[in-house]
This record gives C-alpha cells, sequence and structure tokens, in this order.
C-alpha cells in the first residue's frame, strides 16, 4: 500500500486516539502535506523515500521519531538563520546598535559590580565548616564577656559542640631591620578545630596548649607567612620573637582563611590565650565563638544561656546581664545589610531604566521597518516567527551589552575593593565568580526578553493594510505604539527620580556629617601608635622616662608646635569603659555603677588636639606618682553629675568606690566634649587622667598598656614630618615600633568612609539614570518631531505659529516628564523610609530634597525638549508638504 494513503488512515487513527498521541496530529499532517507536494513536484526526494522505507519496515512509531528529527533541525535551522539575520541587522545600524550596547552594558554592569558585593559580604557562607551552626555569645550581642564567666557557660551549658574564647592582641614581631607591630589574637585551643578549617601547613593548637607556661606556640596567616619569612616551608618548627619572647611556630593557615570575621578582621597570626591571667568577672575582654549541637537551634540555645546567666546573676551581681547568642553570619552581615539591599535595589531601578531607554529605541527602530515586517507577513511569516526575529535581534544586544557590562564590573569591583570601605566584611574576597557570571547571565537574557518582548509584540500585531495606512503621507504613528512609548519614558523618569532623591537624601547626610564637631581640630595633626614591648624602654621605670624623653626630642623639632601622647586616639583606637564613683553619693549596686572612657594623656595632649579646656587647668608634668591623683572630665560628665555646680574641685574614685580607702581622684578641669569611636555617637563620659601618675602605664607588663598615641602639631603638611617624627623616637630607643602613622583628617575620613561609600555610588547611579532617562525623552521627542513632520507642515501651511509648535512638542514632552515624576515622587515616599538606617540628621520623606530633585529632573526634561521642539519650529511648509 502507497505511503500516503497508510499515513493519511494514520493520521485518522490519531484523532480517535488518547489526548496523549494527538501532540503529533500538527506533525503527520505537515509530513504528509510535504510528501503529497513532493509528490506533485515530481517525485519523491531520497529523504521521502528513506521514511517510506522506514514506515515500511518500522511502522508509524518510525515515522514519528523521523519526522520529530527533522522538525527539530529545522528549528535549529531557524534559530540559526534568526541569529545570522539578527547579526546582520544590528551591523547595518551602528549607531543605534551602539548606543544600545552602552545603554545596557551601563545597567547590566552595575547591576553585575552591586551583586558581586553582595554575593561575597551577604550570600556566600562564611569558610568554615558547617557555618551556619556557628554562634557568638555577648553581652548585648557586641560587648566582650569575662573569663570566669566564659568558663561557666562553657562548663554547664549543654547547647553547644564546642565553645571557646579569643582576646585581641597586637604584639611587636622582631628581627628584620625594624619590629613590626602584628595585629595577632589569642584564643583556646578549641576554637581553630571547632572552625574545621585544616592548616596549610603543620597543625593548629592541641587541647592544653591555652595553659600558662603552653601558651607560646603561633600559628601564622598565609600573607604573613609569604611576606615576612618568604613562603619558607620549613618555617614549621622554627623560633620567632614576639614582643621579646620567643614562639615557636606549628602552623600556616590557608590563603582564604580570615578570623574573626567581625572583628580583628586583619588578624595576620593566632596564639594560645591562658585564661588564668585575668580571673576577676569585671575583665571583659573575650569574645565567645561556639558550635551548636546538631539540632539545637539558636532560640534553643538562647534560652539555655539566659536561665543559666540568670543563675550567675544572682550569685555574682551585674556580671552576666543581656546575654546574647548571635549566629556568627548575622553577627558579621547584620549591620551592613540594609544598606547593600538599599545599593542593590538602586541598581535594579538603574538596570530598568536602561531596559527601558532600550525598549523605546526598538520601537523606533521597528517603525522604520514597517515594510520588511509587511513584506515578510505577505510571503507567509507567522505572528510567532517574527516575534520570534525581533526577540532574537533584543537578546543579541542584550549579551553584547551583558559581555560589555562585565568588563565595567571587573573594574568596578577592582575600585571597590581599592577604597576597601570600613565596615564591609570580607571585601577583599570580592570577585566575579560563577554565581556572579551566572547573575550576569540571567540578567542578561532577562533584560533582552524584557525590553524586546513589546516592541516585538507590537510589530507582530501590525497587518498589511494598518502598515500601508500608516505609511502613507500625512499620517501619524499609531496611538497604541506612541502610548506605549510615552509609558517607557515616563516610567524611565519615575525610577531616575527614586533614585535622584535616595541620592539627595544621602548628600544631605554627608553633609550634616560633615557638620559634626568632634571637638578637636584634626587640621596639622600627625598620630602614631609608639610601642616598647619587646624594647628595653618596656622595663618597669624606664617609661616615665621614655615617653617625656621623646616629646622633647619631637617638640624641637622644626614645624612643629607642640606634641603629646595619649593611649586610645579619638576616632582611631580602642575605648576602655571605667566604672566611678561620685563623692558624697551611696554607692550604687555591682555592675550599675556609672562608667566613662578611660584615657590616660601627657601634659600639652588638648593643646596639640585643639581640644579647649573650659574650665581649671591643664595636666601638668608635676602630676607624678606620689602627688595628689588628678583628673580632667569632659563637659557632659560634669553637667551629668554637678549640674550648676562648678565640677573644678569635686572628686571620683575609679572602679566604683569599691577599694578601701577608695583612690580619690580630684577634677582639675572640664574640657569640651570629643568624638569617641563612633562619628556619629552622642558624647558621654570621659575622664583624662595623667600618665605619669598611673602605675598600670608606668609598671604593669600587658601589651595593652605598652602601647601610646603620639601625636604632633606642626605648622605645615603634618604627614611631610612623619620621617623626622619616626627618627627623633627612635634618637631615644630604636627598638622600640612604630605603626599606624596617620594624619588626623585620614582618621577623621575614615570614621565618614562607609557614608562616603553609598553616596559614591547613589550618586554615580543617579548621574546615570538621570542621563539615561534625559536621553530617552530626547530621543522619543526628536522622534516624534521627524514622524509628524507632514502634519506639522499642514498646520502651518493652515496658520499655525511657530511658537504654537514648540509649545505643542514641549507640552507633549513635558506631559510625559511630569506624569512620570509623580509617580516617582509616590514611589520615593514609600522606598525612601527603606533608607532610615543609612540617613543621619535627615528625614526619608525630607521636603526640601523632594523638592530639588524634582525640580532638577523637571529641567533635565526641559532641556531634553528643547532641541526637538525648536527643530520643529524650522521645518519649511513646502519641504513638509512635498514630502512624502
Amino acid at each position: 500500500m502507497p505511503i500516503l494513503p497508510r499515513l493519511r488512515n494514520a493520521f485518522r487513527h490519531l484523532r480517535d486516539a488518547a489526548p496523549a498521541d494527538r501532540d503529533l496530529d500538527l506533525e503527520l499532517r505537515a509530513h504528509v502535506e510535504m510528501l503529497e507536494q513532493e509528490k506533485i513536484d515530481g517525485g519523491l526526494s531520497p529523504e521521502a523515500a528513506r521514511r517510506e522505507a522506514l514506515f515500511e519496515t518500522g511502522g508509524i512509531e518510525q515515522v514519528k521519531a523521523s519526522v520529530r528529527e527533522v522538525r527539530a533541525g529545522a528549528f535549529l535551522a531557524s534559530v540559526l538563520q534568526d541569529l545570522r539575520y539578527g547579526a546582520r541587522t544590528l551591523a547595518r545600524t551602528p549607531a543605534f546598535t551602539l548606543a544600545a550596547i552602552i545603554a545596557l552594558a551601563l545597567g547590566i554592569g552595575a547591576s553585575t559590580a552591586i551583586f558581586s558585593v553582595v554575593n561575597a559580604v551577604l550570600l556566600r557562607p562564611l569558610p568554615y565548616r558547617d557555618p551556619g551552626s556557628l554562634a557568638v555569645l555577648l553581652h548585648k550581642g557586641r560587648n566582650p564577656v569575662s573569663a570566669p564567666n566564659f568558663r561557666d557557660w562553657q562548663r554547664e551549658s549543654r547547647s553547644f559542640a564546642a565553645m571557646g574564647a579569643a582576646q585581641g592582641w597586637q604584639p611587636n614581631l622582631m628581627g628584620g631591620q625594624e619590629p613590626e607591630r602584628i595585629e595577632a589574637v589569642r584564643m583556646t585551643s578549641e576554637i581553630l578545630p571547632m572552625l574545621g578549617v585544616s592548616p596549610f601547613l603543620g597543625r593548629v593548637f592541641a587541647p592544653n596548649e591555652d595553659e600558662a607556661g603552653k601558651d607560646h606556640e603561633v600559628v601564622l596567616s598565609h600573607a604573613l607567612w609569604r611576606r615576612k619569612f618568604g613562603a619558607d616551608r620549613g618555617v614549621v618548627g622554627r623560633a620567632i620573637s614576639l614582643d621579646g619572647e620567643p614562639y615557636t611556630v606549628v602552623g600556616v593557615m590557608p590563603p582564604e582563611f580570615r578570623f574573626p570575621p567581625f572583628w580583628q578582621t586583619g588578624a595576620q597570626l593566632w596564639a594560645p590565650l591562658a585564661l588564668d591571667r585575668n580571673p576577676s568577672r569585671d575583665g571583659n575582654s573575650l569574645r565567645v565563638f561556639a558550635r551548636l549541637k546538631p539540632g539545637v537551634p539558636n532560640a534553643g540555645a538562647q534560652a539555655e544561656i539566659t536561665g543559666l546567666t540568670g543563675r550567675l546573676e544572682k550569685e555574682f551581681p551585674g556580671t552576666n546581664r543581656d546575654v546574647f547568642v548571635r549566629s556568627l553570619h548575622e553577627t558579621v552581615v547584620g549591620r551592613v545589610r540594609p544598606a547593600l539591599l538599599v545599593l542593590l535595589a538602586a541598581v535594579g531601578f538603574l538596570l530598568l531604566i536602561a531596559c527601558g531607554n532600550v525598549a523605546h529605541m526598538l520601537l523606533a527602530r521597528s517603525a522604520a521597518r514597517q515594510k520588511e515586517v509587511a513584506v515578510r507577513t505577505a510571503i507567509g511569516a507567522s505572528r510567532g516567527r517574527l516575534i520570534r526575529q525581533f526577540l532574537t535581534e533584543s537578546l543579541l544586544l542584550a549579551l553584547s551589552g551583558g559581555a560589555a557590562g562585565l568588563l565595567l564590573a571587573l573594574a568596578a569591583t577592582r575600585v571597590i575593593v581599592s577604597i576597601r570601605p570600613l565596615g564591609l566584611p570580607a571585601i577583599d574576597t570580592l570577585s566575579l565568580d560563577v554565581r556572579v557570571l551566572a547573575f550576569s547571565l540571567v540578567v542578561s537574557i532577562s533584560t533582552g526578553v524584557a525590553f524586546g518582548l513589546a516592541p516585538a509584540l507590537a510589530s507582530a500585531r501590525r497587518d498589511l493594510s494598518e502598515s500601508l495606512r500608516e505609511g502613507e503621507r500625512g499620517s501619524t504613528e499609531g496611538r497604541g505604539r506612541h502610548r506605549l512609548r510615552s509609558i517607557l519614558v515616563g516610567s524611565e523618569f519615575a525610577l531616575a527620580l527614586i533614585l535622584l532623591v535616595a541620592a539627595g537624601l544621602m548628600i544631605r547626610t554627608f553633609v550634616a556629617l560633615r557638620a559634626v564637631d568632634p571637638g578637636f581640630d584634626p587640621r596639622h595633626v600627625l598620630s602614631m601608635v609608639v610601642s616598647v614591648s619587646g624594647s628595653p624602654s618596656v622595663e618597669p621605670g624606664r617609661r616615665g622616662v621614655f615617653y617625656p624623653g621623646v616629646l622633647d626630642r619631637v617638640r624641637a623639632l622644626p614645624g612643629v608646635r607642640s606634641a603629646s601622647f595619649i593611649n586610645h586616639l579619638p576616632l582611631a583606637g580602642d575605648i576602655w569603659g571605667f566604672p566611678f564613683a561620685v563623692e558624697g553619693r551611696p554607692a550604687p549596686p555591682r555592675g550599675d555603677a556609672p562608667t566613662a572612657a578611660y584615657r590616660v594623656v601627657l601634659p600639652g595632649y588638648f593643646q596639640t588636639m585643639g581640644l579647649p579646656l573650659r574650665r581649671g587647668r591643664d595636666i601638668a608634668s608635676a602630676d607624678r606618682l606620689g602627688t595628689p591623683g588628678v583628673v580632667v572630665v569632659n563637659e557632659w560628665l560634669a553637667n551629668r553629675f554637678w549640674p550648676g555646680e562648678d565640677a573644678i574641685g569635686k572628686r571620683i574614685a575609679l572602679g566604683g568606690g569599691g577599694e578601701s580607702p577608695p583612690d580619690w581622684l580630684t577634677v582639675i578641669g572640664v574640657v569640651k566634649n570629643a568624638a569617641r569611636s563612633d562619628w556619629t555617637a552622642p558624647a558621654d563620659s570621659e575622664i583624662y587622667v595623667p600618665l605619669l601618675q598611673s602605675p598600670r602605664y608606668l609598671e604593669t607588663r600587658f601589651f595593652a598598656v605598652e602601647y601610646l598615641t603620639l601625636v604632633v602639631a606642626t605648622s605645615g603638611d603634618p604627614a611631610a614630618a612623619a620621617g623626622s617624627v619616626r627618627n627623633a623616637v627612635h634618637s631615644i630607643d630604636p627598638a622600640v615600633t612604630i605603626s599606624d602613622v596617620q594624619t588626623m583628617e585620614h582618621a577623621v575620613g575614615q570614621a565618614n568612609a562607609q557614608p562616603r561609600f553609598y553616596l559614591m555610588l547613589l550618586s554615580a547611579f543617579a548621574a546615570v539614570a538621570i542621563l539615561l532617562a534625559a536621553v530617552g525623552i530626547y530621543g522619543v521627542m526628536s522622534y516624534v518631531v521627524s514622524r509628524r513632520a507632514h502634519e506639522m507642515g499642514i498646520r502651518m501651511a493652515l496658520g499655525a505659529r511657530r511658537a504654537d509648535l514648540f509649545r505643542l512638542v514641549v507640552g507633549q514632552g513635558m506631559a510625559v516628564a511630569l506624569a512620570g515624576a509623580a509617580a516617582g515622587l509616590a514611589g520615593a515616599l514609600v522606598l525612601t523610609r527603606l533608607m532610615s538606617g543609612l540617613l543621619y540628621k535627615v528625614p526619608p520623606t525630607d521636603v526640601a530634597t523632594f523638592a530639588g530633585v524634582t525640580a532638577v529632573l523637571i529641567g533635565v526634561a526641559l532641556a531634553a525638549t528643547w532641541i526637538p521642539a525648536r527643530r520643529a519650529t524650522r521645518i519649511d511648509p513646502m519641504t513638509a508638504l512635498r514630502a512624502d
């Protein structure tokens, strides 16, 4: 039986078959039609003959498979044809193609760069074994705890598989031409095994190596191993000198290892911590890390710790309050997550603006391709095939823009890493990894579909008669297409306004931050940390000679106006909070005593820092051991504890007044409030005690009291004086270590580094957004003028004035811009509330910012419509009427 009748019978059988088989109806019908056409054209082709043989030997299933194979091959061939045709079409309009790729590259590149930051900081898991079960236990979620409390929690808790503690350390690494101050961490032996990170070389600390007398082993970071030891694999077992004491290197960690990830983030070596050196429950200096047992949630561990600390608080009042269990990841990223999400949303808006810009460019371009679409439709192209062709061209544009955007993102990430904004953890691990590349690819494809779908549908929806009507002389563009283009441009303006408002709020915030009075004058002041650890000057009795001797040498240098020492520099150092008691007032319960930031200074500090002395006198050289104790307090403390009184002559006792008898300090001066570690933190109690009256700093052997910060006021550039000041210090003792050399203006700049980083990014996004929006409305109005030239010629021939045409074009453009601005204002009123955590002394609905941004955007829209409107007034009526 010939194949055609048998296929027809099979086709009739399929019409009555189960629904699962009916999907082949169209395939078989098409196959029958193809074979019949070949019969008419002169016989079966070799391929048809092969199918006939298949049918004879294998039946209908073989024919089905053959049909599927041919259709798949035909589909692939048509896709390749669409790609080739789309590439040729885009190549014929290089100006359009380049403009579209640039717009997309800006949007996709910015999105990829910010996502790479989000990926490195928020999404990438911490580089430890099972990081989700790691937790921290701190007072109020951020403050350190005491060693006895840690031991009690470690011994009595049942929710944790392991628990360890760590303490900051900054030893001097001896050897080489000059000692180097190293950021380091001492930790109990449980921590490194708990993290589950294998060392690159050697081993980590063994159990019980954190006992006193067994704590002189160190594990090096990979970076320190390469920098100081030349990547020598024989370093394991070698002795090194830290603060003049021998330590044995037992291991080197892998390159990616960073710990702790939220505090002491620059640690370059780790050593065991002997806890019996600090048995007091008031000595809070430890960060506690723990791993939850399998199946134990954070909430369960928190409930247990709350009960445990409640019992300890009754036994030791004031020592176990507000202890929180937080996941390690949340501790690391909790403070920066809102800001990064705001940036991600902002860059998403920028990407949408870029898509809208390219979409109305494609709409304008598709109008010029009406004849092409009509011809393809006339010869049988289906609507689906037209849509696929237009989407293919859109995807080619999007992928090209994505490739260019990747290059922009790579450059942007390098800039971000070089800036290294403070407070962004893991920023040094920023890279375009597989997840970022996948994000860029998905964004590119999604944007290609997003901005190409509307023009594709609009073009494929047109019929031949419509194309002919709109192509006639005197016609104007279809209302639907014009409305769509207006919606796109209006949306661009709405999104641009939201971005501009966000940038404006950050500018207002930054101006408010710059207006904060730090209390001191940072201009022309140089600072450097001077550590006597490991040097001859560290010996008790010698520090009291060394520090004044350094000041004498430095003050004698040319261009130096004054110099002094302080233990912790404002904005760039630690804050030690000491409890104190006020004479004549009842002693508060333990744990409820007021605390003050504890500053140790030498004479001349207030003069050097430009910190005004409001009342009383400065600390003098005569205030030494053996003389009555004195103290200088800030205005906030004086006004709080002696309101309406003169604080001079009043007395306080450090330690809460629990000593017998108390060591009373007489207030001799009151100074202006100064900024502390946080630039925007409100003023709080602060005390300044003479270094030469402090046995702790003159005679105690402990790394935290073996360094001071030298501040030098100069008459010229303070950075230029750094070399001579360093030489003056080393002329007294060449073995001391000098580090952290910076100007106070740099320290102030670092205090505002994070808001400046956010301002820089949001301002860049807003600038690009307003540029794209301006280009969008300019392009639309230019296109409208060119398409309506015939109409405008008729208007002028009928008596319309040039001013009327000018107002017509400007009015149409401004109507779109104003509608977009209104929508943008409504969106900004809602979305900017998410920025409240980033703002300082500026409400998220600041009227001045909203009004100013709206005025700027309307001005940009007016300027963008001005040129097309002027072009409309120069149309020659006779030329326009003759033109087809």
